[in-house]
């Protein structure tokens, strides 16, 4: 229990680690961020008119009640959302998910999804020893047949993580995609019924002021002052002597540490003759860049916009993939509530998928294309930031080169953990990413089980005895 722990990072893992250590009662560690302020993906920022802004769609859904205790415990103010989600194509909005809604598409793409479905079904015969997809694409073609492939899925998925699906592996899906019911499909067909319940995020929750940004600033705050250290950004580690360099040239050791920075950036962190092998590896693992628009407007949303929570764009009238109606999450997310509203629009970008010209007034024609805007005069505040790390790509051969990696670092004590750390999408919201850094600590300390990293089926399945085995119990700062 005398380890001494460095944390690299105050992101949602980093934090999650930082907790766990304080509420344990172990006090030999050290929270190093590089950046002025905590949070990382998951911080916000208001612009020079006043508008706030999160980095990217994020909303807060939970597969564990520890995390629940954490978040619930230091922020007072929620409020609580029935996800209105919708597909823009055919030019409507067609409730998400789309397959059980295709009856609101036009005759022919409603036939062609429909025969689709009914061929892949015939076509996925039971065998004792089923083979699995060799890659998303093949994936997509068992589950959902040619014509929702064609008609939104091969054209949303290039949209979001700017690959094609047949460039990414299968392992990932999991909960992330809802599965096909043909019958149930078929009888919302036949009674024109929407069908939009689906999903562990069809109930969600949002902080009433400072977005998403200030649960993670809450939580920093009510660690101890003097274990904590943000603008201290980590510039090498020498894993033989177990030491971290910051840029200011200062070198601080450690027994264990909890890496939150992307794998392939620690990888390339690493310092040693003898792990040459293993910094080579950082070259093989993909992601994708995410360019997020916020746009402030005047007056109220359009009618037909009012009450949705974000809504999905497969089809080349936007850039964007995804557009979020932040103002619905809280109201003081604009200066001016009720007299303002704002939107916030996600582009991606990639070597296979890059972007040429104005993002940000690309994504205002394309606001306006696509009947969120009615008029482009209505923006009153344009806001525009690029993150480098936006999706850590499920990539073909991603289990193997994990399965390579990650047991070298941990022979090491190096724990790669979080979104990016840990390089799977599957347990990469911040539910699972502060419980990373809980669980990587009882690894440490306690010799625990990183449930959710090694085993995220059974997480995503969320049990109710999984759920509520392990409690916060808080220990504050006098």
């Amino acid at each position: 229990m005398d380890k001494r722990i460095v944390i690299l990072g105050a992101g949602p893992t980093g934090l999650g680690a930082a907790t766990r250590l304080h509420e344990l009662g172990h006090r030999n560690w050290l929270l190093l961020e590089g950046a002025s302020e905590p949070g990382g993906l998951a911080s916000s920022v208001r612009d020079d008119n006043g508008f706030l802004w999160d980095m990217g769609g994020h909303v807060i859904f939970s597969h564990y009640k520890y995390f629940d205790d954490v978040i619930t415990t230091f922020v007072p103010d929620w409020l609580h959302h029935r996800r209105e989600a919708y597909v823009w194509m055919c030019d409507r909005f067609i409730p998400y998910p789309l397959q059980n809604n295709i009856h609101r598409l036009p005759p022919l793409e409603r036939e062609s999804c429909l025969q689709g479905l009914i061929d892949a079904q015939q076509q996925a015969t039971p065998t004792p020893t089923p083979t699995k997809p060799a890659t998303f694409q093949d994936w997509i073609d068992r589950n959902f047949g040619k014509g929702l492939a064609r008609l939104f899925l091969n054209p949303y998925n290039f949209k979001v993580w700017a690959y094609r699906p047949s460039a990414m592996t299968a392992d990932w899906v999991g909960e992330r995609v809802a599965k096909v019911d043909v019958k149930r499909i078929v009888d919302n067909i036949a009674s024109n019924r929407d069908d939009v319940a689906w999903g562990p995020n069809s109930q969600f929750s949002f902080p009433e002021n400072g977005g998403t940004g200030a649960i993670w600033r809450a939580v920093y705050d009510h660690l101890p002052a003097d274990n904590c250290r943000l603008s201290s950004e980590v510039v090498r580690i020498y894993a033989d002597e177990k030491l971290v360099e910051l840029r200011s040239g200062e070198t601080l050791a450690y027994d264990a540490l909890v890496a939150t920075a992307p794998l392939d950036s620690t990888l390339r962190l690493l310092s040693g003759s003898r792990l040459a092998a293993m910094k080579s590896l950082a070259d093989i693992p993909v992601h994708s860049s995410s360019h997020i628009v916020g746009l402030g407007l005047r007056g109220q949303p359009p009618a037909h916009v009012r009450g949705k929570c974000w809504l999905y764009f497969p089809e080349d009238d936007c850039p964007f993939y995804r557009a979020t109606v932040f103002s619905h999450y809280s109201p003081n997310n604009v200066p001016q509530p009720g007299r303002q509203w704002s939107l916030m629009m996600e582009v991606s970008e990639s070597p296979e998928k890059p972007l040429a010209g104005d993002v940000v007034q690309a994504t205002v024609d394309g606001a306006t294309n696509t009947r969120l805007v009615p008029d482009p005069a209505h923006v009153v505040s344009r806001w525009h930031t690029r993150l480098e790390y936006g999706y850590p790509t499920p990539f073909v051969g991603r289990t193997k080169f994990l399965e390579a990696v990650q047991p070298q670092l941990e022979e090491l004590q190096i724990y790669s953990r979080g979104r990016f750390g840990g390089w799977k999408y599957e347990v990469s919201n911040q539910d699972h990413s502060l419980m990373q850094g809980v669980e990587a600590v009882d690894a440490i300390l306690l010799g625990g089980e990183e449930l959710t990293y090694h085993r995220p089926n059974v997480v995503n399945a969320n049990k109710e005895d999984l759920n509520t085995c392990r409690r916060f119990r808080p220990r504050y700062i006098c």
